[in-house]
């Protein structure tokens, strides 16, 4: 069985000379063709993505949404920069990334383009897509995966000044308190708890890895034929970072209800029957694979990625609001942003460890 996304005809708010973007194209990889059919992506929150069938195979094209946008967000170019050096120096799985493009004329926007992947994508970490036998080991391998990229050396695959290798969840507190401030547009008591605490409760260890920012399993590709992740998706948050943010990033189904629509979580469902791990194996996994004797404060790395998160959903309710936003239930995400700052708030002020 395979799990696709969906394909629609380009939204009307995502258009582009598509004329000039085969020109430039044919420019830029020798042999692409005279044939280009674009088709967008249905889904995802923020970059467009379209499928670009031409005669020489089928690519991807991520691009920045039009219109104005947060400062800093949407860095396409961040993209394809971590996904070129991961492709070409490690076996951590990612599209192989073609070309970028940085001038606005072409298509209005930066964008890129990546070679498409045939594969499985399921977006509940229940993974009930999938037969029984495949769940516990496609969130092995979703684990290994996470454990792989966070062992990379980053200096040694050119990624040394792809982010500050210090201060990451510090840094991250204050952008995303900036991101959040900027799209606010109602009260939301949990946020300004977080935006106090977490200053105030930073973890007391550093490391840097590169930190996908997004990893969960809507943003990962399983075989066509075996619960085996082949390709990393959606870089879009990535940087240097601290591993464990990504870790507790992960782990938030675990905190989420499974019965609100679009919070992908997993409270109130049956893990052993499901025959998925719990947070407990997951945490014990990624600790074997990288050489962990455990985990201090993870409650601070749990509350700081619901603070994020649903800094990062708020700013899809304003786009929404503005009428900018890629994906047609975006007002729906937005308004989860209230319930994450709360469960995020409710961990913080628990102590809740591991």
């Amino acid at each position: 069985m395979t799990i696709t996304p969906e394909l629609v005809d380009v939204l009307p708010a995502h258009k582009f000379d598509e004329a000039k973007l085969l020109t430039w194209l044919q420019q830029a990889m020798p042999g692409f063709g005279k044939r280009l059919d674009v088709k967008q992506f249905q889904g995802g929150q923020s970059n467009p993505t379209f499928l670009l069938d031409t005669d020489s195979g089928r690519y991807v094209l991520r691009k920045k949404p039009p219109g104005k946008t947060l400062p800093s967000a949407h860095m396409v170019e961040r993209e394809y920069k971590v996904m070129r050096a991961l492709s070409e120096h490690t076996a951590v799985p990612v599209p192989k990334v073609r070309v970028l493009c940085e001038d606005n004329s072409i298509i209005g926007t930066p964008f890129y383009v990546m070679d498409y992947m045939e594969g499985r994508i399921v977006s509940h970490a229940a993974l009930r897509a999938l037969d029984r036998s495949e769940r516990l080991p496609a969130h092995q391998s979703a684990i290994d995966t996470l454990a792989e990229l966070h062992s990379v050396d980053v200096n040694a695959i050119g990624l040394g000044d792809f982010g500050r290798p210090e201060g990451y969840v510090a840094r991250q507190v204050s952008r995303w308190t900036k991101q959040y401030l900027a799209s606010k547009t109602d009260d939301m008591p949990g946020m300004d708890e977080l935006m106090a605490w977490l200053p105030e409760n930073l973890p007391s260890t550093d490391e840097c890895a590169i930190a996908h920012g997004d990893y969960r399993f809507g943003n990962l590709m399983l075989a066509p034929d075996k619960p085996e992740v082949i390709a990393i998706l959606d870089w879009e948050l990535s940087t240097l970072g601290h591993p464990l943010a990504d870790l507790a990033y992960y782990c938030l189904p675990y905190y989420l209800p499974s019965d609100l629509e679009g919070m992908r979580g997993l409270q109130g469902e049956n893990l052993q029957a499901l025959g998925i791990p719990n947070e407990q194996e997951t945490i014990a996994r990624y600790c074997a694979k990288t050489g962990r004797d455990g985990i201090d404060d993870w409650h601070v790395y749990l509350a700081f990625s619901l603070f994020r998160l649903a800094a990062i959903l708020q700013g899809v309710y304003k786009r929404a609001l503005d009428g900018n936003a890629a994906n047609a239930n975006a007002l729906e995400v937005g308004r989860r942003a209230s319930l994450l700052a709360q469960v995020g708030w409710r961990i913080a002020s628990e102590g809740k460890r591991s």
